[in-house]
């Protein structure tokens, strides 16, 4: 009779699957690299952010996305915490399926430090035989540099991804360019990263494109309230652009916006707002798919600023059906 173990690694994957654990996505990279203001922007937490302080040790969150639970982990960057969770990578980070690693581009003296650091955790998940897909975000490259340093900051970039690739042999590390002044790039790169994580999303993206035709809009986007895009339909690339920088305003604006009580019918079927923006008609509409869950939001962009009721039911249901069942 042979005996057949399981790799570590397939333990840890069946574990997992029995007992339906949280998807662990972990923050880290040197102190005061942005980490904990892109975690608040994406919450349009902005008030927190002017009195933020450094974050001490690990700082741990469980939000949903699409019917799963995510494990948010925040590691605090100074030096001190570093060493803990290199002593202790069992605790820290043992069971990441997804690693953002932050780096300040704007810190040039540190950016030797950021990439030995990079390193160390990379270390950390080879000796724990796990092997999450690390995003590195190259973070406060703001959109004043774009237009002033353009050059000198793809320069730094490439120079940055060959020193990372020299430094470490791992296959899945992506990049992304993200700014809290650019709100958009920070959506985009935690959208698509937990995009990966959920197996329907072809289906929600391919379920919004078939409702963008049927309504004759140019664009639609579909976000939760995490600030987070579920899929999407784009005419164009110029719809793309417009759409995604006008994201961030519409969450806002939603944030801001207080429906009254004094009329509950009226404020059910009127819960959206049309805005002319750049000579066309958004159309921003809540969604509540589920009574115990989080809302999710509908942007739209149309030449006719009408609605449908039967054509928002219908869509609703079958993202319903898609996310709950």
């Amino acid at each position: 009779m042979t005996i057949q173990y399981l790799s570590k690694e397939k333990e840890k994957k069946i574990k997992k699957e029995t007992i339906a654990s949280p998807s662990k996505i972990l923050f880290t990279g040197l102190d005061n690299a942005g980490k904990t203001t892109i975690i608040y922007a994406i919450q349009r937490e902005f008030s927190k952010i002017a009195f933020l302080k450094p974050t001490r040790g690990a700082q741990r969150r469980i939000f949903e996305f699409l019917g799963r639970e995510i494990a948010e982990w925040d590691l605090g960057g100074q030096f001190s915490y570093r060493i803990a969770y290199l002593k202790n990578p069992g605790k820290y980070f043992d069971d990441t399926e997804i690693a953002v690693y932050v780096i300040d581009v704007q810190n040039r003296a540190r950016i030797p430090e950021a990439i030995s650091y990079f390193k160390d955790v990379v270390d950390q998940f080879q000796k724990l035989e796990i092997e999450p897909s690390i995003y590195v975000f190259f973070h406060k490259y703001d959109p004043a540099l774009r237009r002033n340093a353009l050059n000198e900051m793809k320069a730094l970039e490439l120079e940055l991804k060959e020193k990372l690739r020299n430094e470490v042999d791992y296959k899945k590390i992506f990049y992304y360019n993200t700014s809290i002044y650019d709100l958009p790039s920070i959506i985009k790169a935690m959208s698509e990263i937990l995009l990966n994580l959920y197996p329907k999303s072809e289906l929600i993206e391919k379920t919004i494109v078939e409702f963008g035709k049927k309504t004759y809009s140019e664009g639609v986007v579909l976000l939760d309230d995490n600030s987070l895009i579920v899929g999407y339909y784009y005419k164009d690339e110029e719809i793309k652009n417009l759409l995604s920088a006008s994201t961030p305003y519409f969450l806002t604006l939603n944030d801001s916006f207080v429906f009254t009580k004094a009329q509950p019918s009226r404020q059910e079927e009127e819960n959206h707002m049309v805005v002319q923006r750049y000579g066309k008609n958004f159309i921003f509409k809540q969604l509540s798919l589920k009574d115990d869950s989080a809302p999710y939001y509908l942007l739209m962009l149309k030449q006719d600023p009408n609605i449908n009721k039967e054509d928002f039911d219908c869509f609703a249901n079958l993202l319903k059906e898609i996310l709950y069942s």
